[in-house]
């Protein structure tokens, strides 16, 4: 298994934090690598959703654990590559906010599942900033 984990800090509440990212429709807003989402259900393990990249492409995913306050895990199978990919994405308290953590991690051939998590991960760090950003500027 690939494994690639990035973390960043930011001002907000992990609650705040969480706020942002259990609303998949506006991922579009701070993560450049998202045109869109379309989700079939609640932000809760087990729903299923389409995520549609810049380029058009689209891949489906499901939320395979959910918690309020601590994150997420999303899961998206590539049959084509051979691969699955699984995000968790984590926050926790810290002094001044939250700890944001992102862990990849890809099951699958080695070289395929090394290639597919470079690129899955490469804009962690710019997403997780933004992410922070978002969610300080909605607290106001």
């Amino acid at each position: 298994m690939w494994v690639r984990e990035v973390k960043g800090e930011c001002a907000a509440t992990p609650a705040e934090v969480f706020a942002v990212m259990a609303e998949p429709r506006t991922w579009s807003e701070w993560n450049e690598g998202v045109a869109d989402i379309r989700i079939s259900g609640p932000f809760e393990a087990g729903t299923t959703a389409m995520m549609i990249f810049p380029d058009g492409t689209e891949l489906p995913f499901h939320l395979a654990w959910v918690e309020e306050g601590r994150g997420f895990e999303d899961v998206t199978p590539i049959p084509d590559a051979g691969v699955t990919v699984r995000v968790v994405h984590e926050v926790a308290a810290t002094e001044t906010g939250t700890l944001i953590t992102y862990r990849c991690m890809v099951d699958g051939p080695t070289e395929v599942a090394a290639e597919v998590g470079a690129g899955v991960s490469a804009d962690f760090g710019d997403v997780i900033a933004a992410l922070g950003t978002r969610a300080e500027r909605v607290r106001g």
